[in-house]
C-alpha cells in the first residue's frame, strides 16, 4: 500500500471527498482546514502522487493549491491531465490557476508586475463562485502572492473579476465547472475567502457537508475494534490534548485492552503530572502506568544548551523509557499515537518528498525499527481544531480540551541555555502565575498560545533595600487562527502589570519581566 492511498483506505466510502493537489504552498493546509470547517472531508496529496490514487479516492471536486514555481517553465510541477477529465469541478488557486491556464491552452509569463499583499478585486461578471460578495461592480479585499502573470486564458473561460495587477484575478468556465483565482482565499487576510471556498464546495460541487465529529467518533470506534480485535494496545500518554483524546477514544472502543504509559519528563507545566494521573486513572478509570523519569531527563540534559540537541535527547529518552515500560505489558501488539493530519501531510510533502528529517517530538517521530508494535493512529485524519471538537464530543472537560498548545519537549525549549532543576522550578512558577492572571481576566480563550520563557540573561536590580542579580522572564501571547501565522496579543496593561508584579514578588530567581511583541509570519517558529 502506497502512502498516497494509505489515508484513503481508512475513510468510510459514504463521505463526500475533495482532493487538494499540493504544489508546495506553505499555506496548502489552510485550504483543507477551511473546507473541514464547512463539514467537507478533504485530503491533501502531492502533485506527483495523484495518478496512483485518483480511482481509489474518487473525488467529488478537486482544488489545485498555490506553489513557489513558475507555471510556464518546463520543469514546473504538473498534475496528471486526468484531473481535468473527471467531470468534477476544479478550482485553481494562485499557481493552481496558472497551471490550469498553461495546461488548457492559455499563457503564463514571468517578468511582469508582481503582486504581494493586500489587493482589491473588482467583480465584473456574475458567478456562483462569488455569490454573496456584492455582485457586479462590488470590490473585495484579497491577499495576493505571485510573481508571474496570466496573459491569456484558455478557450471557454471568461473573466469574473480583476485587480489592478491581475486582469484575470478570477476566471471561470461555467460549462465544465473549472475556476481559477489568483489570490489566496484560504488565508485570514482574505476576509471572505472561506465563503468563496464554501461556494465552490456547496453551490458548484453540490456537496452537503457531512463531515461531523459525531459521525467520525462512531466510525472510528468501529475501525479501532476491527483493527485491534482481541489485542492489547499501549498508548504513549504525554498529557497533551492529542494523546489524551486518542486515549479516551481508544478506551471507548476496546476498554481495558488499552494501557496508557505516562512518561513524566519533569519538564511539564506546574502540577500537570498530578492532573493527568487524576483525570485518566481516577475519572476515566483507564489503566495507567505513571513513570516519574524527571531525574533521568534532567540528568542527561545537564550542560546541554543547543536547542536541537535538547529535542533529540528528550525524544531518545522518551522512547527508551517508554520501551522499557511497554516490555513489561504482556501481550501488547499495538502502539497508539496522537499523530495528526498535518504530520501525515508533512511526511509526503510536495516540498521535498518523504521527510528526511526525523522529528524529535515524541508523538510524531515514529517507531524505532526494533519495536515490532503495530500502529493505531485514530486522529491521523484530523486537524488540531477537529481534535478539540472530538474531545468535547467524547466528554473531556472543556478547560482541558481548550488548553493552549504545549511543545513535545516541554519546558526544555522555553529555557534557552542550560536546563537545571532550579530553572525548571522557576519557569513552572512564573508560567503558572502568568496563565492564572490571564484566566482571571477572562482572556484565556481569546489567546491561541501564552507562555513564559526563562531567558539566559541576568540583570542587576534593587528590591527593597537589597541589590539583586537575577533572571529575566519573558512573557509571550499570540493570536492565531491556524497556528501557521500569529500576531502578538494586545494585552490590557493592567493584566500584564498584575502578572509581572506577582512573578517578581512570588518567584525567587526573577527580578525583571518583559513582554514579547514579535509577530510570527509564515515559516518562523516560536521561542527555541
Amino acid at each position: 500500500m502506497t502512502k498516497a492511498t494509505a489515508m484513503t483506505e481508512l475513510l468510510e466510502p459514504n463521505h463526500e471527498r475533495v482532493l487538494i493537489v499540493d504544489f508546495g504552498s506553505q499555506v496548502t493546509q489552510l485550504i483543507a482546514r477551511r473546507l473541514r470547517e464547512n463539514g467537507v472531508y478533504c485530503e491533501i496529496h502531492p502533485f506527483d502522487k495523484i495518478e496512483e490514487m485518483l480511482d481509489v479516492f474518487a473525488p467529488k471536486a478537486v482544488i489545485l493549491s498555490g506553489g513557489p514555481a513558475s507555471a510556464h517553465e518546463d520543469e514546473s510541477p504538473k498534475v496528471t491531465p486526468r484531473v481535468f477529465e473527471l467531470g468534477v469541478p476544479v478550482l485553481g488557486i494562485c499557481y493552481g490557476e496558472m497551471h490550469m491556464c498553461a495546461k488548457l491552452g492559455g499563457a503564463v509569463e514571468s517578468g511582469h508586475h508582481r503582486e504581494f499583499g493586500r489587493a482589491e478585486i473588482l467583480i465584473e461578471r456574475e458567478s456562483p463562485l462569488l455569490d454573496g460578495l456584492g455582485g457586479v461592480g462590488a470590490k473585495e479585499t484579497v491577499w495576493m502572492s505571485h510573481g508571474d502573470k496570466i496573459t491569456a486564458i484558455p478557450q471557454g473561460f471568461h473573466v469574473v473579476a480583476a485587480s489592478e495587477g491581475s486582469p484575470f484575478a478570477v476566471i471561470a468556465d461555467e460549462g465544465r465547472r473549472f475556476y481559477g483565482i489568483q489570490f489566496h482565499p484560504e488565508v485570514a487576510h482574505t476576509p471572505r475567502g472561506a465563503l468563496i471556498l464554501r461556494n465552490f464546495t456547496h453551490k458548484i460541487a453540490g456537496l452537503k457537508g457531512d463531515w461531523t465529529m459525531k459521525a467520525f467518533r462512531q466510525e472510528m470506534v468501529e475501525r479501532i475494534r476491527e483493527q485491534v480485535g482481541e489485542g492489547k494496545v499501549i498508548c504513549g500518554l504525554s498529557g497533551g490534548v492529542d494523546s489524551s483524546v486518542a486515549a479516551v477514544l481508544i478506551h471507548e472502543a476496546i476498554g481495558d485492552q488499552l494501557t496508557c504509559v505516562f512518561v513524566d519528563t519533569g519538564l511539564l507545566r506546574h502540577n500537570e503530572a498530578e492532573q493527568v494521573v487524576t483525570m485518566f486513572r481516577d475519572h476515566y478509570n483507564i489503566p495507567l502506568i505513571h513513570v516519574d523519569a524527571g531525574e533521568q531527563f534532567l540528568g542527561e540534559l545537564a550542560g546541554v544548551t543547543d536547542p536541537e540537541t535538547k529535542r533529540k535527547t528528550i525524544g531518545r529518552l522518551f522512547v527508551e523509557v517508554f520501551d522499557r515500560e511497554a516490555a513489561k505489558i504482556e501481550g501488547a501488539a499495538f502502539l497508539a499515537q496522537g499523530t495528526l493530519y498535518p504530520d501525515v501531510i508533512e511526511s509526503v510533502s510536495a516540498r521535498g518528498g518523504p521527510s528526511a528529517v526525523i522529528k524529535s517530538h515524541h508523538n510524531v517521530g515514529g517507531l524505532p525499527d526494533y519495536m515490532k508494535l503495530k500502529l493505531v493512529e485514530p486522529l491521523r485524519e484530523l486537524f488540531k481544531d477537529e481534535v478539540r471538537a472530538l474531545g468535547v464530543e467524547l466528554g473531556l472537560p472543556p478547560a482541558f480540551v481548550g488548553r493552549h498548545p504545549f511543545p513535545g519537549p516541554g519546558l526544555a525549549i522555553r529555557i534557552p541555555g542550560e536546563i537545571t532543576p532550579e530553572a525548571v522550578a522557576v519557569l513552572q512558577q512564573a508560567d503558572a502565575i502568568y496563565l492564572d492572571e490571564i484566566r482571571k481576566a477572562g482572556l484565556y480563550d481569546s489567546i491561541w498560545q501564552a507562555f513564559a520563557v526563562l531567558l539566559p540573561v541576568k540583570t542587576v536590580g534593587v528590591m527593597g533595600d537589597a541589590r539583586t542579580y537575577e533572571n529575566v522572564c519573558a512573557l509571550r501571547a499570540v493570536t492565531s487562527t491556524d497556528g501557521m501565522t500569529a500576531d502578538f496579543f494586545e494585552f490590557p496593561w493592567d493584566v500584564l502589570a498584575r502578572a509581572a508584579t506577582r512573578i517578581i514578588n512570588e518567584v525567587r530567581g526573577v527580578n525583571r519581566v518583559v513582554y514579547d511583541v514579535t509577530s510570527k509570519p509564515p515559516g518562523t517558529i516560536e521561542w527555541e
